[in-house]
């Protein structure tokens, strides 16, 4: 009973500190997506709630986060501000993470390659950067960074005095306030409350948020049709699959912290489920949000507690600091977004940019590039494409024929010797792949004089269907210069997948496979003889 009194006193003081550093997030989140504050206010109370009463017992703090609010962004100006539309995206997209929670896709989204995670991270950090210059300057906010940067020359020649003093004041205070002062609050509250009452005091004539309301949010019955489905889906796959690589890296960085293991599809799901009532709720869809899940733990956060607590806390402010939230000035929320945005940014790359091969650099670049000016779902599909190709690339490059003299046995070096080159003895360096076909087929084309070739391949990685085709190939190739090919496999995983396919076995003859290079030398001495 002790100790259960001590986990919950722990996880509500976690809960305080994790709904400290949400409020002020939510808030702009909200505005940057533009479904408004209150939508990221309400998302992040939704999916907290409901993950914390229905998902595992991990103290995974949920909401917002700023890779989603830039897709939701994307999404509203897709739909042409057309907010029914819109929510049938995000009904979509929860619908989507639900399906990706069944499938063993959570297990293999760590795979995706670091240059593409941080070409797209730093993209969204420079999305958010750029799309709220303007508001940070009194302009209007922008849906797309093309159209902001266009307008940059006008909204330059325009600056609104108040709005541009009052959002370099909070970036100071954001990016220089003492580390001493941030143990207790974080800074993005304190230059939230410090800037809204300086505003206020002086009446400065700034924008500021619209009335945010307590009411509980309704549910709303989203546009559906089926063109709407197929033009929209590649957003929602989109949407869906960030929230969900978001959770699960949460869920890695949260069981390092807490010494314990969290289930990827269980947690996957529950975000799923959790965003389907946010969408219906015209709500801010979100995941699991790395820095408030953190920040709890180091507070002693050790259950799913903490979420119900932060949702609870948060209901509580928005119930009695109604009237402080709608004077919130915009430009000290786009303060707040562009040093998210900042922290965002992957910047320990370029530590690391010297020593990068120039493939790795290359696809982070164009990750980057088109995630800021073209396309997020390109952005990611080219990346991983691109990032794969390059790999199998590097793999094939690695792949030769070793001949030889090439770090061979005297067994072999003789063998080939006493045969007079009659009996070569070739090893596969390497993955037999799609990739690597042409360099291993090319080395066939020309062995004069050879009458028996040993080709052993002692890599553990089966043989693809290119692969297969391709040892047909060399086999063809050999009896055209009337050469036997001994296949040698040390693996007894590809020995038996290739014991196994009769095409193979019909060209290249049921006693040409071996898993012992000596039995092979030795047939082929005997038949040479």
């Amino acid at each position: 009973m002790d100790k259960l009194k001590l986990n919950i006193k722990d996880d509500f003081f976690g809960a305080i500190t994790a709904s400290i550093i949400a409020f002020p997030q939510a808030l702009a989140f909200g505005v940057a997506s533009g479904l408004g504050a209150s939508a990221g206010l309400w998302g992040a109370i939704i999916l907290s709630l409901f993950t914390g009463i229905f998902g595992g017992n991990i103290p995974i703090v949920s909401g917002p986060t700023g890779p989603s609010s830039i897709i939701i962004a994307t999404i509203i100006l897709s739909m042409h501000n057309d907010i029914k539309s819109a929510i049938f995206v995000l009904l979509f997209a929860s619908i989507l993470q639900i399906i990706i929670s069944l499938t063993s896709i959570p297990k293999f989204i760590k795979y995706v390659p670091y240059p593409v995670i941080s070409g797209f991270l730093t993209g969204i950090g420079l999305i958010i950067i750029i799309l709220q210059i303007s508001p940070l300057l009194g302009g209007k906010i922008y849906a797309s960074t093309i159209e902001a940067i266009k307008n940059y020359p006008l909204l330059f020649s325009n600056i609104d005095v108040n709005s541009t003093l009052t959002g370099v004041i909070t970036l100071i205070i954001l990016f220089f306030m003492p580390k001493i002062i941030t143990k207790f609050l974080p800074s993005q509250l304190i230059a939230l409350i410090l800037m809204t009452c300086l505003t206020s005091v002086l009446n400065l004539d700034v924008e500021k948020i619209s009335s945010v309301s307590f009411n509980l949010p309704v549910f709303q019955f989203p546009n559906i049709s089926f063109n709407l489905i197929s033009t929209t889906f590649t957003l929602a796959l989109t949407l869906a699959f960030i929230s969900s690589s978001e959770s699960l890296l949460t869920g890695i960085i949260v069981d390092s912290l807490t010494k314990n293991k969290h289930n990827p599809k269980n947690l996957v799901l529950m975000q799923g489920i959790g965003n389907i009532f946010c969408a219906l709720t015209g709500s801010m869809n979100g995941a699991a949000a790395t820095m408030r899940s953190v920040a709890a733990i180091k507070n002693g956060s050790s259950t799913k507690l903490t979420q119900v607590f932060s949702a609870i806390i948060l209901i509580l402010v928005l119930l009695k600091f109604n009237n402080f939230i709608s004077q919130i000035p915009i430009c000290v929320l786009a303060a707040i977004l562009i040093k998210i945005g900042y922290d965002i940014l992957d910047l320990k790359v370029l530590k690391v940019l010297k020593h990068a091969p120039k493939d790795d650099l290359f696809v982070l670049l164009i990750v980057l590039f088109l995630t800021v000016f073209y396309n997020l779902v390109s952005a990611l599909g080219i990346g991983i494409v691109l990032a794969s190709l390059l790999y199998a690339k590097r793999l094939a490059d690695n792949t030769n024929i070793k001949s030889k003299n090439q770090d061979y046995t005297k067994d072999e070096i003789q063998t080939e010797k006493e045969s007079h080159y009659k009996i070569r003895i070739l090893h596969i360096d390497g993955q037999f792949f799609f990739g690597s076909i042409s360099q291993i087929v090319s080395h066939f084309d020309e062995l004069l004089e050879t009458k028996f070739v040993i080709l052993t391949y002692s890599s553990n990685s089966l043989l693809d269907m290119s692969a297969i085709f391709a040892l047909e190939d060399i086999i063809v190739r050999l009896k055209a210069q009337k050469i036997k090919l001994y296949f040698v496999l040390e693996n007894i995983e590809v020995y038996n997948q290739i014991k196994s396919m009769n095409d193979v076995i019909k060209y290249i003859g049921e006693n040409a496979i071996f898993n012992n290079e000596n039995e092979a030398i030795e047939l082929a001495k005997k038949n040479l003889k």
